[in-house]
This record gives structure tokens, sequence and C-alpha cells, in this order.
């Protein structure tokens, strides 16, 4: 088997990554095939064949880690293509959504509250045994 599953749809939430300018920040590394699931059922036989397949698109893959699943959601031409060829692998740019959503709730939890100051002590008040000077 080439994929670690045949997904159909992205079961993880949406996670705000629509241009290759904010996928672009990711740097690229190397994934295993066989632990990727697709989000995409159907192949584009005429896209696979083609050379200039990601002439206009990312060079990369881009995958989604969620809840310890790596989900291929752009690049299932290039990871089959990578297959037919023997490969084990491909270049992808994997963004952890656990550690994303974990940022953004971090982010927009309100800060602990401090609690305030002790009061002044009252004028006139006593500060204990402090200061009586007697033996």
């Amino acid at each position: 088997m080439i994929f670690r599953a045949i997904g159909d749809g992205r079961p993880y939430p949406e996670h705000g990554f629509s241009t290759a300018g904010q996928w672009a920040g990711i740097p690229p590394r190397q994934v295993r095939l066989a632990d990727l699931t697709t989000t995409k059922r159907t192949l584009d036989l005429g896209n696979l064949v083609s050379e200039d397949s990601t002439f206009y698109g990312d060079l990369f893959a881009h995958v989604v880690y969620w809840q310890g699943v790596y989900y291929l959601e752009d690049g299932l031409h290039r990871a089959v293509r990578a297959a037919l060829r023997g490969r084990q692998s491909l270049h992808a740019r994997v963004l952890n959504l656990d550690q994303l959503m974990a940022m953004r709730a971090a982010r927009q939890a309100p800060a602990p509250a401090t609690p305030p100051p002790p009061p002044p002590p009252a004028p006139g008040a006593t500060q204990g045994a402090q200061g009586t000077g007697t033996l």
C-alpha cells in the first residue's frame, strides 16, 4: 500500500493556510508516503502524467499533522508520482495543527489575574513585636 489510508475530505478543523505565501513560511521536510492519509479519493490522470503540473503552484506537497495523523492536503499527484518512481517519501511542508491551535488558544486566553497588593497598614497600627526593645 502506498498510503496509510485513503480519506475523503479534511477531518481536521480549518487552519487558515490558504495561500502559497502562508505555506511558504513552513520549511519543507521529508515525509514517508506510508505515513500519509489522503484527503482526496480521486486522481486526475492528466495531472498525474503532466510534467508541469506544479508549474504554477508550490513545488512541495502540503501536509497537515493533526491528532497524530499526517493528512496529505495538497500534493496527491506528486505523492503518486513519487511512489510510481519507487520513492518511499516526498518533500512536504508540514503544518502542525495541534501546535498551531494550542498557540492560538494561548493568545486568546485571558491573562491570569494577579492578586492585588496587600493594603498599606492603617495609620497608628502596630507592626507586632518588632522594635519593642524589651529583653
